[in-house]
């Protein structure tokens, strides 16, 4: 059976990655997770400088899913290339590292540092940051911005480079477009939506930053929706992300059009979930009589002319 995913000139041994700033660098877990039986790890975020993040309390469970609001604290690139990158290299597994920054100059520079030390097999671009010379406003919510970093970072490596793409804009295919013409060789969706919890004795926001970003089993019909519009609007593989707990979950988003999926709230349950998955997906194969994972991908039987983009009940 074949379950390999091959991206650029990148081939990774299966299509089940853990997401970022969900499994750490990937040293975390070493005791309890068999990380080599994963399809890849997606770093936690990475920027020029260590990040101290938002101050607490910035992590909230909801009814079906969390509210995070980290605000992308991390090492920093010299200390992930010191101290993270020697035993990561080692896991058997593949290595996208994200990137998150604050100007597409420092995004530059990170990737670079990156490339220098040959520590990636390769990037997920991470647009959900403030851009400072925009007076704050996200990458991710201008098209034009997203464009410019990805055409701006696609000289800088020969490797894969996927885009993680915000949910919180009205048509997300757009952007799926953009980059897909600047150069990129994938997208990952969906990145996390806005949300937020309020404490009614106190009154106040259970978030230090009032809003933050919903992920969970919660948004998950919603990420399939996305990955769906996307997957019919490029031709570049998408990375399924969004509520998957289970095989079926994972499944689902290969049939929407997913060609790979990224674990992110499960592992806070239980971090050998991504394993658990890539073990139920070839299960499920042999069990149907499928040879290639591949065949999976985008094969809903639904009607061609029907559009996700502006549809109501």
């Amino acid at each position: 059976m074949k379950t390999s995913f091959t991206l650029r000139n990148t081939v990774f041994k299966n299509r089940v990655f853990v997401a970022s700033g969900t499994f750490g660098y990937g040293d975390e877990c070493l005791d309890i997770v068999r990380v080599s039986a994963l399809g890849g790890i997606v770093t936690k975020s990475l920027s020029r400088k260590p990040r101290a993040g938002n101050p607490p309390d910035r992590i909230v469970e909801t009814p079906g899913g969390m509210l995070n609001s980290i605000g992308l604290a991390n090492i920093g690139v010299d200390a992930f290339l010191r101290d993270k990158l020697p035993v990561i290299r080692k896991l058997g597994t593949g290595i996208i590292v994200n990137i998150a920054a604050s100007s597409i100059d420092e995004y530059c520079d990170v990737l670079e540092r990156v490339e220098e030390a040959n520590g990636a097999d390769a990037y997920e671009i991470n647009v959900s940051c403030p851009n400072v010379k925009e007076g704050g406003l996200s990458f991710g919510m201008s098209c034009s911005l997203t464009e410019e970093l990805t055409a701006t970072l696609r000289p800088l490596t020969g490797k894969p480079l996927i885009v993680k793409l915000t949910p919180n804009v009205t048509h997300i295919s757009e952007f799926a477009r953009a980059v897909e013409g600047a150069g990129a060789d994938a997208v990952s969706v969906v990145n996390t939506f806005i949300g937020m919890a309020v404490d009614i004795k106190s009154r106040k926001p259970k978030l230090s930053t009032v809003t933050g970003g919903l992920s969970g089993p919660a948004i998950k019909p919603i990420a399939l929706a996305k990955v769906f519009e996307v997957s019919r609007s490029v031709r570049i593989p998408v990375f399924g992300i969004g509520g998957i707990m289970n095989t079926e979950d994972a499944i689902e988003f290969f049939i929407a059009g997913a060609s790979a999926v990224q674990i992110g709230t499960a592992n806070f349950i239980d971090p050998t979930t991504g394993v658990r998955i890539a073990a139920g997906i070839e299960a499920y194969c042999r069990e149907n009589g499928i040879e290639d994972v591949s065949s999976l991908v985008g094969s809903l039987d639904a009607a061609q002319n029907v559009s996700v983009v502006d549809t109501w009940l």
